[in-house]
């Protein structure tokens, strides 16, 4: 439905807004210069684990990632919070120590926020980060014959279902939590340094990071291109085999924890998918999936593929390739 309203909306006619709500970007990005510009973006939801620090945590880390989508430096951030009229105070401080020890691993300062009261509890930030004008890299912009990189394992969604339900392993839970509170800031700086190496080369051309629209629905943001921009759709070719999935996530799959993202996800993206025969059910499931604070889906040129996951791994961070891009054809997402 937003998807529907926002095509609705009138652009931004500001020169210096560089990316706005067109492509359902990660963020916005405004220039305040030659060398400098904003890159802002905000996030807030219901808690996914019972630990209150923890979900700080991970609040946090997901509203950080945005900004490290797009190739930008988080400097500050505003709390929102929304907490129940009759809420025990000690919650609420331990989801607000669990976001500011988040904020300080990403050395990012919060100055300030927003609270209401509200039936349910709700948490995250705006988040404001430091950008170069001409080092955004944006969701969209693939070319044919790029490599698909995805740095995080798939799985949270089902697994916080299972949670829900008593129904989650102790040791899947902990690997998901891990997931799920890890700032995307290694991956981020090791593109950033492959980018410097390459000089005048562009290695890579596209980046998003996986949240509540699924691997899938963040791919196809990915694929469909921005004519405004003359930048063509293509296709993505995906191995659903070469993609990491959380302890536990596709037995979680295959037991029909399926949280209602997923299945809205799956009816948004009808049929811009295609699953080959040999796929799985609970794999068509996990790649629906809507994850919190999951990794960056990266669009390398495929000259740079190797070097790409060489930098990524010498910062510690496990990415895969997945798959490929293709000229346009139907569906624009093929699982294989």
């Amino acid at each position: 439905m937003l998807d529907s309203v926002l095509r609705g909306l009138p652009r931004a006619t500001d020169p210096n807004v560089l990316v706005g709500f067109e492509t359902n970007d990660d963020a916005g990005v405004y220039k305040l210069g030659p060398e400098m510009a904003l890159v802002q973006t905000v996030d807030f939801f219901t808690p996914i684990v019972d630990d209150p620090h923890t979900f700080g945590q991970v609040a946090a880390a997901n509203s950080l990632s945005d900004i490290y989508a797009m190739g930008g430096k988080p400097i500050s951030a505003l709390s929102i919070v929304g907490f129940p009229d009759k809420g025990e105070p000690k919650i609420l401080e331990q989801i607000l120590r669990g976001g500011l020890s988040k904020m300080a691993e990403a050395k990012c300062s919060v100055i300030g926020g927003h609270s209401i009261r509200n039936d349910d509890i709700q948490f995250g930030y705006a988040v404001t980060g430091l950008i170069h004008p001409q080092r955004v890299w944006r969701n969209v912009g693939v070319h044919t014959g790029d490599v698909l990189v995805l740095t995080k394992a798939l799985g949270t969604g089902v697994l916080s279902t299972a949670l829900k339900k008593d129904a989650a392993a102790p040791t899947d839970l902990e690997a998901a939590i891990a997931s799920m509170s890890e700032l995307n800031r290694a991956a981020s700086e090791a593109l950033q340094e492959l980018q410097e190496k390459a000089a005048s080369a562009r290695p890579i051309h596209a980046v998003t990071d996986i949240t509540g629209f699924g691997l899938l629905g963040h791919a196809r943001e990915m694929a469909l291109g921005d004519s405004a921009r003359h930048i063509e759709a293509v296709s993505l070719q995906i191995d659903h085999t070469a993609i990491r999935y959380l302890p536990g996530a596709e037995q979680a799959a295959r037991e029909g924890f399926l949280p209602g993202g997923l299945k809205n996800n799956r009816d948004f993206l009808g049929d811009c998918v295609g699953f080959a025969e040999t796929v799985p059910q609970e794999f068509h499931d996990l790649l629906f999936d809507p994850q919190t604070s999951g990794g960056l889906l990266i669009a390398v040129a495929p000259e740079f593929g190797n070097d790409a996951l060489a930098a990524l791994d010498h910062h510690g961070v496990s990415a895969r390739r997945i798959g490929v891009a293709i000229p346009k054809g139907k569906p624009l997402l093929s699982v294989q």
